[in-house]
């Protein structure tokens, strides 16, 4: 029984996902530790992998259809690989499964999950109207232009800034890259910014997952009971999500993960 309910949990976020983009982390990580009791350490590092293979598949799918910018791809693996590994060193000699480790774990992830709600809120009530407007005007994405960010830091630190929070919490690609691409690359179109988030966290969760493998924090029975669920949710909500209320979803969906991570910050 305990197998099937993880199982359906998997399914319960791949469908999330395939219905909003919202990325697993921010969901499955919660999910875990709140309703299963796994231990924060153990949540994150297998949700890091659950993430990584789940995304594996999207990426070769927005890749054939052209719709991954490598350049950008590259420019935030330059920040966020290095600090993934800084993160993975500071693990190994706190000791993941060590109180101060945890507290760290639970505290970022609560944070973590406030800004992603927040970005995920974002995008309901603001951009969705002013997307609309813009796309049709000053967005090509054809040229050299879309591709250079406003300074040619900011993707780097973006990409430090979330190797980091994904290290520590599995959360922070998905709604919160999103947004701050958004920004960072004001001509690039929206499906080309969703390829570059969603390929540039293959390498970094892959990275991020692997080296919590090695300090003990992945459960392995547990993520493969999840991606067994994950990837028919996925698929799923992904021919759903012409069907469903987007915003509905988002908006309660950003309520949950503001309460979720309110609880985390207040342990």
């Amino acid at each position: 029984m305990h197998d099937f309910a993880f199982i359906f949990a998997g399914f319960f976020v791949g469908l999330i996902v395939g219905l909003t983009g919202v990325g697993g982390g921010s969901l499955m990580t919660p999910v875990l530790i709140f309703f299963f009791g796994v231990k924060p350490y153990l949540a994150v590092g297998t949700d890091l992998l659950f993430a990584a293979f789940t995304k594996m598949g999207g990426t070769v799918s927005l890749a054939r259809q052209r719709l991954v910018p490598w350049r950008v791809v590259g420019q935030l693996c330059l920040g966020s690989i290095p600090a993934a590994l800084l993160a993975l060193w500071a693990l190994r000699e706190l000791g993941p499964a060590s109180a101060q480790a945890q507290h760290i774990m639970t505290t970022t992830l609560g944070l973590a999950l406030l800004l992603t709600a927040s970005a995920t809120l974002y995008k309901v009530v603001v951009f969705s109207h002013k997307r609309q407007r813009e796309e049709h005007g000053r967005r090509t994405g054809s040229g050299p232009d879309a591709l250079r960010p406003r300074h040619w830091s900011l993707p780097v630190l973006l990409g430090a800034v979330i190797g980091t929070l994904v290290t520590f919490t599995s959360v922070g690609a998905g709604a919160i890259g999103v947004t701050v691409l958004l920004l960072v690359y004001p001509l690039l179109p929206l499906p080309r910014i969703i390829g570059a988030d969603i390929a540039y966290a293959v390498p970094l969760t892959l990275l991020a997952g692997l080296g919590h493998a090695t300090l003990g924090s992945v459960d392995w029975p547990l993520l493969a009971q999840l991606l067994a669920g994950s990837l028919p949710g996925i698929w799923l909500g992904s021919r759903l999500v012409t069907r469903t209320p987007e915003r509905l979803i988002r908006s309660l969906l950003s309520v949950l993960l503001a309460w979720a991570g309110a609880k985390l910050v207040l342990i």
